[in-house]
Formats: structure tokens, sequence, C-alpha cells
């Protein structure tokens, strides 16, 4: 069983209503309670409690990046120069209020950071980098990584 930090469980139930809409996000209570084999009403207060506890953070669209015009992936490693608390909260609040941005990481090894980034193309890269990376204050290095083909990308959690 997981559980989090109240030590609420997740029993087998919450397990299939959360794999199910990691799946499909836009089935109807209806269907959810098909799928999970509740009735609706049980399968609606499961569903409002996992959302009140955190477990479901949002609902949301995945797009096709491809099909939207941004052709080109990038993780790009970043790391600062000095590690004061302003420097790094001025790097989180720049990159958050970057559209770019798919995510931020903050990681161990030679780097401090590790953004995955979506642009149009090369010269979207050459922007985001002189005009909008490289001017927060405090980042030292930056190393670029270009994603040839995309094997996996999934959100679902494997829950067991």
């Amino acid at each position: 069983m997981i559980k989090d930090t109240k030590e609420t469980m997740l029993d087998d139930v919450d397990k299939r209503i959360l794999r199910a809409l990691q799946l499909d996000g836009r089935l109807s209570n209806v269907e959810l309670a098909k799928t999970v084999h509740l009735s609706p009403p049980a399968t609606h207060a499961r569903l409002r409690r996992l959302e009140k506890e955190g477990y479901i953070r949002q609902y949301a669209a995945v797009m096709d990046r491809e099909k939207t015009g941004y052709d080109l992936l990038c993780f790009i490693h970043v790391s600062l120069q000095m590690h004061q608390l302003e420097q790094v909260e001025k790097f989180r609040e720049s990159t958050r209020q970057m559209p770019e941005v798919l995510e931020c990481h903050h990681i161990t090894g030679e780097y401090d950071y590790l953004l995955k980034v979506a642009l149009r193309n090369r010269k979207d890269l050459e922007r985001f980098l002189v005009d909008r990376l490289t001017p927060i204050p405090g980042v030292g290095r930056i190393h670029t990584s270009l994603v040839l083909t995309e094997v996996k990308a999934t959100m679902a959690l494997p829950l067991e």
C-alpha cells in the first residue's frame, strides 16, 4: 500500500481509480465506476477524497508537441556560479515564468538544474539561451542536449 505523510493509505480501489484516470482523465463518473467495479456515488466520494488529499493535483489535456509546432525538445543542464539563496530563488522564479520550460529539476552531480524545454526550432533555441537563460543572475554554465527521438514519454505513475 502507498502512504502519504498523513498516513492515509491507498487501497486497491483507489489505485484502480488512479490508474484509470491516468489513462483517460475524461472518463465520466459513471464510466469510471464501471471500470473500477464500484457504484457511481462511492466512486465520486473516493475521487473527491483523492483530489482533496492531493493524490490528484490537476486534470489536463496532453498535447502533441510536434503537431503544435514545437519540433525541438531539449534538455539543458545549468550550473549556478554561487549558491546564495537570492540567486537560487531568482533562477527558480525566472524558470517558472518561462513557458518554454516544461520541467525544472534541482539535481545532484556536475550541474545544479536540469530543464526540459520545448521550442519551435534552432533559432528559438538560440534566443532562449542568449536572451532568456544566460541573463539570469548567477547562471554560470549551460550544457544543451537536443532530443533526436522521443522513445518514451508518459506522465502515468506505476501504481502497484
